[in-house]
């Protein structure tokens, strides 16, 4: 959530920002910005008047020890006329400020000044291209010919249990996803991130607290007999950890990892682009977050970035990266890099990996804070990434990597799943 401070230093700044991000709305900042004056005129009006109740208050204790009864009773009928007063600018007050949190909650965070100008995912900027695509074989097959050829996932059977969209992995199959889960966890625990195993569903409080709510009810699976949201990343459960909390300066950065498995509804996918394991309502993925100090957290993108890069290559995958155009962003992020591997098979890129620095925005929303070096309280900033996304790295891995004696298994991932191929 944006804060009311930098909204009110420069609102022409601020709505050059947002539209940025094509947001249309921008007439909230006028409507946010007489919210906040209204709200301090009542406050004002509320801590004035209930300044003299208590003198009044003190003042009627006075006279009554003086025997000066008639004098105190007047005072009282003022006293009770002003109480009146006080709870309709208290009732006033909730309306404004409850008024004024709806109408924050609608703004996007600010992009950063480093996010490339466009509207569509085809006016991102490609920063970064490597790895040696593979050339296959006339008869190569897409993954989802292939997971049925080596009896990896049965997409049948799943949708039997649950429905389209939820896969069941089995044999190899199930074997090559926990060995890819368990690598990723290994990579970053390595490199300093600290392991955990969040619930995998979530509060209302913490939906909200990273940004799902209010703006994508509609791709969450929701529980209402207890009113719970299956999450759709580990980033939701394990940035909340946070909420609510004053973290020390000294601890800061916080570094953060956990595996889950995530549930979307991708509402209104089709096409091609959903086919095998390229979208799916139930996948599984390794995220890495970090809480660190504002001044510090460009820095820690790049070097978050760096993370994801070199875990990919070790994969021996072709990748890009790429700087998310203002329109292609997502609604709590200040600047986003996603990480797309090629996939030979299908001869396209799929998207494997988003890291993005959110600033404020989560922080501000859960109230997380530290005391900064001049002893003044202010909100953390947040990043997460992808380290990995499994589904499409399953499927590009086996596609580029198919031969006519199994499927080959990456050397950093060979100690994980005990062979070096997948046979038939």
């Amino acid at each position: 959530m944006l804060q009311i401070s930098v909204i009110k230093s420069n609102p022409a700044l601020v709505k050059e920002r947002l539209a940025v991000k094509h947001f249309k709305n921008v007439e909230l900042i006028d409507e946010i910005i007489v919210l906040d004056d209204d709200r301090k005129k009542t406050q004002v009006d509320f801590d004035t008047t209930q300044a003299k109740i208590n003198a009044a208050s003190k003042e009627i204790g006075k006279l009554m020890a003086i025997g000066n009864k008639d004098e105190a009773e007047n005072l009282k009928l003022e006293v009770g006329s002003w109480k009146l007063e006080v709870n309709k600018f208290n009732e006033e007050l909730i309306a404004i400020e409850k008024k004024l949190n709806d109408t924050l909650v609608q703004l996007p965070n600010l992009p950063s000044e480093k996010v490339p100008l466009g509207k569509t995912p085809e006016e991102n900027v490609n920063v970064k291209e490597a790895g040696i695509k593979p050339q296959l074989a006339s008869n190569a097959l897409p993954h989802w010919d292939l997971i049925k050829n080596y009896n990896l996932v049965d997409f049948e059977i799943g949708a039997k249990i649950t429905g389209s969209g939820f896969p069941l992995y089995k044999g190899q199959g199930a074997k090559f996803q926990r060995a890819l889960s368990q690598y990723f966890l290994d990579f970053n625990t390595a490199a300093g991130y600290t392991e955990f195993i969040p619930p995998y569903l979530v509060n209302e409080a913490s939906a909200y607290g990273t940004g799902q709510l209010p703006d994508k009810e509609g791709q969450m699976y929701h529980a209402t007999a207890d009113n719970f949201y299956l999450i759709p990343t580990a980033e939701v459960p394990v940035t909340n950890i946070f909420r609510d909390t004053i973290v020390k300066k000294e601890e800061l950065p916080i570094k953060m990892t956990a595996y889950s498995p995530c549930f979307r509804r991708e509402a209104g996918s089709f096409g091609s682009d959903v086919r095998g394991l390229n979208r799916v309502h139930q996948f599984e993925k390794v995220e890495i977050i970090q809480i660190v100090e504002p001044e510090k957290s460009y820095e820690v993108l790049d070097e978050m970035v760096a993370h994801v890069e070199k875990l990919i290559q070790s994969l021996e995958l072709p990748y890009r990266i790429l700087a998310l155009c203002g329109g292609d962003m997502s609604f709590a992020s200040a600047l986003t890099y996603d990480f797309e591997v090629f996939s030979a098979a299908q001869q396209k890129w799929l998207e494997v990996s988003s890291v993005s620095n959110f600033e404020a925005f989560q922080t501000n929303r859960m109230k997380c804070r530290f005391k900064n070096t001049e002893g003044k309280m202010q909100f953390a900033h947040s990043l997460n990434g992808s380290s990995l996304a499994l589904p499409r790295i399953y499927a590009a891995l086996i596609e580029n990597n198919q031969t006519e004696e199994g499927i080959l298994i990456p050397k950093a991932l060979q100690p994980y799943f005990g062979k070096e191929k997948i046979t038939k």
